[in-house]
């Protein structure tokens, strides 16, 4: 509990007001990172798809942590067009980021297609990830120095990497998406923390915890029936938090890229989601789906 004060301290007297954008804030680990990051005095972007809930949460973390330097974007983290047209109206806006925290996710029940064609857990999980960090990539090598935050999950450890099956093409089991997507996750870390060398910028990846939050109530099946007993088990959100703000803030992993950790510390993953081989093959089947010729470059996206 001091270290978590301490760090938030040692932000507030920092002598540049810094930049935070976290994605999926309005509820959950999200919020919690959100209202933490806040506590530094920093300005904190929440970007949400639901403009009532984000709203509601703007207020409510405002109160609590006596900061007025917060800001609502609209962004439907798993539509591309929707996270280029937050990236074109945020970069007429901002000229920086320090922290990126790609939160937002979730799991379904059901196998949906987003209007853009793409697998709904894919899209949102993994894909919202890559755009978003993409878009805004020549904003993170402005400070002198930047992280991505991406949240993971040891849910990865349920399945083997499939690229046959990414988007349940072949058979559609909502865990099993929900696992692979995760995987997706540390995948991406890697490879960019690869890319990124050199530059001002690191990122890792986490674990959070199996957190008590509104997260499973878009699942089906045993899903949905399990979750409201196995709450009770949970741990809750500002605890779910600690391991992305920790990654955000803390000097000790300022040397640190392309890692997997858990309660703050550095965790093994799976084999498979080591395997530099196939995150590069993700990263390339990545920019094969968006559409996407040089990662970070956006060309004539600002208006």
């Amino acid at each position: 509990m001091f270290l978590k004060h301490f760090r938030i301290l040692l932000i507030k007297l920092t002598k540049m007001e810094k930049i935070y954008v976290v994605t999926g804030a309005n509820s959950g680990i999200g919020r919690a990172t959100a209202e933490r990051l806040a506590q530094t005095g920093n300005k904190v972007i929440l970007v949400c798809r639901n403009p009532q809930k984000g709203k509601k949460a703007i207020i409510e973390i405002g109160k609590a942590t006596k900061n007025n330097k917060l800001e609502l974007f609209l962004c439907d983290l798993s539509s591309h067009q929707s996270i280029r047209e937050f990236a074109t109206k945020f970069r007429n806006q901002y000229g920086a980021i320090d922290v990126l925290v790609n939160n937002a996710g979730g799991i379904f029940g059901e196998r949906i297609l987003t209007e853009e064609g793409r697998e709904y857990t894919f899209a949102l999980n993994h894909l919202g990830y890559f755009l978003m960090t993409h878009y805004l990539l020549d904003l993170l090598k402005q400070p002198d120095q930047a992280r991505i935050v991406n949240v993971a999950s040891d849910a990865h450890r349920a399945t083997k990497m499939d690229f046959d099956n990414l988007e349940g093409e072949k058979k559609y089991k909502q865990m099993t998406a929900y696992a692979l997507s995760k995987m997706c996750n540390i995948l991406f870390t890697r490879e960019l923390a690869v890319r990124l060398q050199g530059t001002n910028i690191i990122t890792n990846c986490l674990h959070p915890g199996v957190v008590a939050t509104n997260f499973g109530n878009s699942g089906g099946g045993f899903l949905k029936n399990l979750l409201p007993m196995a709450r009770k088990l949970m741990i809750n959100s500002d605890k779910g938090a600690d391991t992305s703000v920790f990654l955000a803030l803390a000097p000790e992993v300022e040397k640190i890229s392309g890692e997997y950790f858990a309660k703050m510390k550095v965790k093994k993953s799976t084999k498979d989601a080591a395997n530099m081989d196939y995150a590069k093959r993700l990263w390339a089947r990545s920019l094969q789906l968006t559409g996407i010729e040089t990662f970070g470059e956006t060309g004539s996206l600002v208006m």
